[in-house]
């Protein structure tokens, strides 16, 4: 056995949790959870079945955790896991599978699918089998603090241009405040009207908050990738900069994933739970909505329909909330179905969107949230993540669609109610 393979195996062997055993000792091989992944039904090749892609954990199970799988592996009847096995099966764990646990909600006996994916791609990562995308992705989420290589001046530079364009002040390492906004590499690069329009509403009202220099970032490529020591340092960073700011809430930005990672996966990773609370970009701004820090004026007649992004909705419980900020400034919007908790994914989470060899089979897959787009009638799609929004743009414009998309964020701030002037001169 080589010493990837071996890594690789052990690795699988060593997530054998309570939860691996008993969703494998309970499968009734149903299927039900084919029906449920974009995957495979746009393709319509059983491999892209959920339960399938989990094979190679299977058979480790198999021989580590049950009588008959031991006694089989001792007379060399088991079904080995081999280098040749984990590299043909990278592409469906990575390529095919964006963990947005639409399969787990289906499977009659509550087997969470996309925890498994999770648990294999440590295998896959430790053995050498992740896709390049991505492990370039992690390694400069350690070495320079972003996936994609944005340094802090990089950010600097954007607060230079909001300050600019909103008269009003970027907080950068302030202490004591309120909230600790954190933002996603897309963001920095491709929305950069994000921080601009978090600027205006945290102004209005009234909220005092800030960045922080040594982490910015919340896109967390470990828990794509399947790396928990990277998962462990990139977390780190964002507890440490909170706990040093003494901030009361961390802000997770339009981006699943990192919500995901800082917010459940988060205390895990860190071995205790945090001193502050931590909350997506959409509950902190209902929380204002209800107490009536955040008005609106206006309301946009424009049809409008609202993408749920997995992680934020279907993983997190983050569901009324978008749906009540954008009655506040849209009369029509219509409803996708199968919306909500089981909206479909736009096929690029979990890291599918960073890995190039993926792209094919992704656009492929988007013909189901095509469709889904299409039933509804309008021309303005609504969402809260920035990689949702790309993979839609990307998706969109690959099918020939005439669809804007929009960061839910920004429309509240673009309906802002009626501006006054500040105490500090600026734009409120």
């Amino acid at each position: 056995m080589s010493a990837n393979l071996q890594r690789g195996y052990n690795a699988l062997k060593e997530v054998l949790d309570a939860p691996i055993a008993s969703y494998f000792s309970s499968c009734v091989h149903c299927g039900l959870c084919a029906e449920a992944c974009m995957f495979y039904t746009e393709s319509g090749n059983p491999k892209y079945t959920p339960i399938h892609k989990l094979e190679p954990l299977r058979r480790v199970w198999f021989q580590e955790a049950t009588l008959a799988g031991k006694l089989m592996r001792l007379v060399g009847l088991a079904k080995p896991v081999t280098d040749e096995l984990l590299a043909e099966w990278s592409p469906l764990v990575y390529d095919s599978c964006s963990l947005c646990g639409r399969c787990s909600m289906v499977c009659p006996v509550g087997n969470d699918i996309a925890y498994m994916v999770r648990k294999l791609r440590e295998g896959m990562a430790a053995s050498g089998n992740a896709p390049e995308g991505l492990v370039g992705a992690s390694k400069r989420t350690v070495a320079i603090g972003s996936p994609m290589g944005v340094k802090w001046p990089a950010v600097q530079a954007q607060i230079r241009h909001v300050q600019k364009d909103t008269g009003l002040t970027v907080p950068v390492d302030q202490a004591g405040v309120e909230y600790l906004v954190l933002m996603s590499s897309m963001e920095i690069m491709n929305y950069p009207e994000y921080l601009a329009a978090l600027t205006r509403i945290f102004h209005k009202a009234g909220a005092s908050w800030t960045l922080a220099s040594d982490a910015f970032e919340a896109t967390n490529s470990g828990i794509q990738i399947g790396a928990s020591d990277i998962a462990r340092e990139i977390v780190m960073r964002i507890v440490n900069a909170a706990e040093r700011l003494q901030v009361g809430t961390v802000v997770s930005p339009e981006c699943g994933h990192a919500f995901t990672a800082i917010r459940w996966e988060g205390p895990n990773l860190a071995g205790r739970t945090f001193g502050f609370k931590v909350k997506h970009i959409l509950e902190v701004l209902d929380e204002l909505r209800r107490s009536g820090r955040l008005r609106t004026k206006g309301n946009k007649s424009i049809p409008m329909t609202y993408h749920d992004p997995c992680q934020i909705a279907r993983r997190g419980g983050v569901v009324d909330q978008p749906r009540t900020l954008l009655q506040m400034v849209a009369s029509d919007v219509k409803e996708m179905d199968e919306h909500g908790a089981m909206n479909w994914c736009c096929g690029g989470g979990g890291g599918v969107s960073a890995n190039e060899r993926a792209e094919p089979l992704k656009l492929k897959a988007f013909a189901r949230k095509k469709a889904q787009i299409e039933q509804t009638g309008v021309k303005t799609l609504v969402t809260a993540c920035a990689n949702c929004r790309i993979t839609l743009e990307e998706g969109l414009e690959h099918y020939g669609m005439n669809i804007t998309v929009l960061g839910l964020t920004e429309l509240i701030a673009e309906s802002l109610d009626d501006e006054t002037t500040s105490a500090d001169g600026g734009a409120a």
